[in-house]
Parts: structure tokens; C-alpha cells; sequence
């Protein structure tokens, strides 16, 4: 198992649950990187979490005492970014997600439209009104594309668990009848977009998370190594009842240094 980790050249990193809990590094998470960036391996944040921009995540990890720039952060707010740009380029989005996210949107040059939009994108929208989702639900009873962010039906917060963005998929699907194009973790969309950024092969990635059906399933499903920690979403009984195997099972970030 040693072996297999010091070969590894980028570990992707979730941040929920993972590298922080609210806006405190999990023990060992800073030393962590050091020790990559000793051994001449590369890090690359990336959360399912679209509630907040890169700029945003950039500040706080530096609020954290992490050096971080966006050559080293990702998200699947960003990924649908790469998506749309790549695949739906011109069309018109109606976008449900934070203030965060939109900018986000805005900065890229995607063409947002309230009234008769081509998409729709469902990120984890933590100001979500009625309103919202009834033009969303309208759009996408009309022939309007459905694509949403990510599919984690919880976020890890301090106190326990709050509804995420696959919890918000699941009324617009009751509702419409429409399932939707998913991004992020653990889908190959984000593989692809992390070897673009990266110029590493998957093959030389070890994915670290919190998370056996995203975190970890974007691994083993994808030709790369998966980490579970144990400071998130997963509890032993979770662990137990699940078909998905990660490549390794440790109490914390902090302890995958013992293996380097």
C-alpha cells in the first residue's frame, strides 16, 4: 500500500469534511502539505461544494494559513463551467445557486437568461426561494436542458448535515419528471477537466475524501486511487453497508503522510 501512494504524482483533495471542518483545518491537514510539497508532488483542491466561487474558496483556505491560488483549486461549479463552454457554447443558462456562483458564471462569460433560457443549472443554491424553483421547474417542463452541479444529497457542517444539491435534484425531478445532467465528483466530466488543469494522467491521481459514493467512487470508477477519511459523511455503518472500496481507509488527511 506504500507503494502504491508514493507513486502517485497529484492528490486531489476534497475540502468539506476532508482538509476543513467549518473554517478549521482538520489536524495534520497543513503538515500534510508540506510533506507533498517536500516529496515534489502536486495538490489540487477540488469540492463538490457550488455554493461559493474559486475566489472565495482561494480566500478562505488563505484564512487557513494555505498559499492558494486557482492553479491549485477546483470545483464543480467550475467544472460545469468548462462544460457549458465546451459542449453549449452560446446558449443561455438560468441559473439557480448563490450570488458566489453567479459571478463566477459572469466572470466566464456565460450568457445568463430569466425568461426563456436554453439550460437550466441547479448548484447548491444555499438562498433558494420558491420563486426559484418554480421558474426552474417551468424551464425545464418547457424544453429547457436540466444540468445540476453535483449530486451530494448532505453538506458536513460544524452541528451535523445540511440538504446539499442532490437533495434540491430530487424536487425538481418529482416535479418535472426530468432527471439531469450531473457534474463534479464522481462523474468523468471532472476526471477530464482535472487532467486538462493538471497535465496528469488519471492513473498517476490519488482522489482524498470524505465521501464513499462521490470522493471515493470518482476513483475507483475512473483508473485512480481513492483515500477515504473518516473526519466527514462516512460513519463505520455507512462504511459497512457499502460495495464501494476505497484504496485505503484512514482516521484523517493527517495520517496518509505514514504512507509517502
Amino acid at each position: 500500500m506504500n507503494r502504491i501512494l508514493k507513486e502517485k504524482q497529484v492528490f486531489v483533495l476534497d475540502m468539506d469534511g476532508t482538509f476543513y471542518m467549518g473554517n478549521t483545518p482538520i489536524e495534520g491537514a497543513l503538515e500534510f502539505l508540506d510533506i507533498l510539497k517536500s516529496k515534489g508532488k502536486k495538490y489540487i483542491f477540488f469540492t463538490n461544494n457550488s455554493s461559493k466561487s474559486i475566489k472565495d474558496y482561494i480566500e478562505k483556505l488563505k484564512g487557513m494559513g494555505v498559499n492558494a491560488s486557482d492553479d491549485i483549486l477546483f470545483s464543480s461549479g467550475a467544472v460545469t463551467i468548462d462544460y457549458l463552454k465546451k459542449n453549449r457554447p452560446g446558449k443561455c443558462v438560468y441559473l439557480i445557486g448563490t450570488d458566489s456562483l453567479y459571478d463566477g458564471f459572469i466572470a466566464e462569460k456565460i450568457q445568463m437568461d430569466d425568461n426563456k433560457p436554453d439550460i437550466v443549472v441547479l448548484g447548491f443554491d444555499t438562498s433558494l426561494t420558491y420563486e426559484k424553483i418554480y421558474k426552474g421547474c417551468t424551464f425545464i417542463r418547457n424544453g429547457a436542458e436540466f444540468i445540476a452541479t453535483h449530486p451530494d444529497s448532505n453538506c458536513p457542517v460544524k452541528d451535523g448535515l445540511m440538504p446539499d444539491t442532490g437533495s434540491m435534484i430530487k424536487m425538481f425531478t418529482e416535479s418535472t419528471g426530468i432527471e439531469p445532467i450531473i457534474m463534479g465528483k464522481p462523474f468523468s466530466h471532472t476526471v477530464e477537466a482535472l487532467e486538462a488543469k493538471t497535465g496528469v494522467g488519471r492513473e498517476s491521481m490519488v482522489f482524498v475524501g470524505d465521501r464513499l459514493q462521490t470522493d471515493i467512487a470518482i476513483g475507483i470508477n475512473n483508473g485512480a486511487a481513492a483515500v477515504l477519511v473518516m473526519t466527514g459523511a462516512t460513519t463505520e455503518e455507512i462504511l459497512g453497508n457499502s460495495n464501494i472500496k476505497p484504496t485505503m481507509i484512514l482516521p484523517s488527511i493527517g495520517h496518509i503522510k505514514n504512507y509517502l
